[in-house]
């Protein structure tokens, strides 16, 4: 069987070039006769492939002088208590919950601190993102959270909500790199990258220095302390080393066709393709709001829990995988994140018309 078309939520689709370029590396990185999995981090060879990757993500995103880049463990859960030890210097934090996610990143600060919720979708399963545009935004909060793209759900922020003038935090983990973002809009951006990066293993965080902490309280961990990482490069300790490189490989891929702009271009195509089939057939929904529609996450239903059930069972057996909504959802959610080819997404809409056609009676 040949490669098949991964509609995975994550760890999902990685280009195949840079799996190619990793194979032929596998064995001999560049003439050292070993593999980077096998490198010591200490190495000069691994050195040059950590900073590059840092300077290759800095151009991509435009990331400001004044912010630091770190690669760190733990997957994005860990920022939902890292974020809260390390930020709530008056002990209170507000957040939108718009999904999953950001519901128990706002659970885990509450063990921290004061964690308000100022604004949620919850009474619809999540299906929309609230108004931010003048929320109750608490006066001695330290930082206003919000989960940016929510994979689970399908919706996005096409606009930033007003914090009036709080630090913004956001995990942008299914959304990192499919468009260009302003990150001095943010305190801190992160991400884990096994949906639009890289292998599961690594979390990126985007820190405004100012933001770091000198000294946090005396139960923080070492290793929880943004100022251990940022002062050591992200080498305190051995970091995700072989994640970290192909994360590298991703950012020169992007670079190579055009940049963010050229990737947000390619990627509203992708979305347009799959929503414009949804708004017209008779048998499939979308499950969310238009105008917050995510381009990397689409849930769709038939409104019959055995259709769906058919449905992603015959789309398997058709080479489109991973098809399977969350069971908070259920029926489908086709994942098109950045290395997901458009030639996929028509694939998996032709699939759809064929059963659409097979099953209406």
């Amino acid at each position: 069987m040949g490669r098949v078309y991964n509609f995975s939520a994550g760890p999902a689709v990685l280009p195949e070039s840079v799996l190619k370029e990793a194979a032929e590396e596998m064995m001999d990185y560049r003439g050292c006769g070993m593999s980077v999995m096998e490198m010591s981090h200490r190495s000069k060879m691994f050195d040059t492939i950590i900073k590059e990757a840092e300077a290759d993500l800095r151009e991509l995103m435009n990331i400001p002088d004044n912010y630091k880049v770190l690669f760190l463990q733990g997957g994005a859960s860990l920022q939902f208590a890292m974020i809260p030890m390390n930020l709530m210097k008056n002990g209170v934090a507000d957040f939108i919950v718009t999904g999953n996610w950001a519901k128990k990143a706002y659970q885990e600060a509450g063990k921290y601190g004061k964690a308000n919720k100022i604004a949620s979708s919850e009474d619809e399963t999540f299906a929309y993102i609230p108004d931010c545009s003048d929320l109750p935004i608490s006066e001695d909060a330290d930082y206003v959270y919000i989960c940016q793209n929510n994979t689970i759900y399908g919706t996005t922020y096409h606009k930033l909500p007003d914090t009036k003038g709080k630090t913004l935090v956001a995990d942008v983990s299914s959304c990192f790199l499919s468009a260009p973002i302003d990150v001095s809009k943010y305190g801190l951006v992160y991400g884990g990258v096994q949906k639009n990066i890289g292998p599961a293993g690594v979390c990126i965080v985007i820190i405004r220095e100012d933001l770091i902490p000198e000294e946090t309280a005396k139960y923080v961990p070492t290793m929880m302390q943004y100022k251990t990482h940022a002062d050591a490069d992200s080498m305190y300790n051995t970091p995700p080393c072989y994640g970290i490189y192909m994360c590298g490989k991703v950012f020169k891929w992007l670079k190579s066709i055009g940049g963010l702009a050229e990737m947000e271009k390619r990627n509203i195509e992708k979305a347009n393709i799959l929503y414009d089939y949804l708004d017209s057939s008779k048998m499939f929904k979308g499950t969310v709001r238009k105008e917050d529609r995510s381009l990397m996450n689409v849930p769709f239903v038939t409104g019959d829990k055995d259709l769906d059930a058919k449905f992603v069972a015959e789309a398997k057996a058709a080479g489109l995988e991973n098809l399977k909504g969350h069971r908070t959802v259920g029926g489908m959610r086709a994942s098109i994140y950045n290395a997901m080819p458009k030639e996929g997404v028509e694939a998996l809409v032709a699939f759809m018309k064929k059963f659409e056609t097979e099953n209406t009676k």
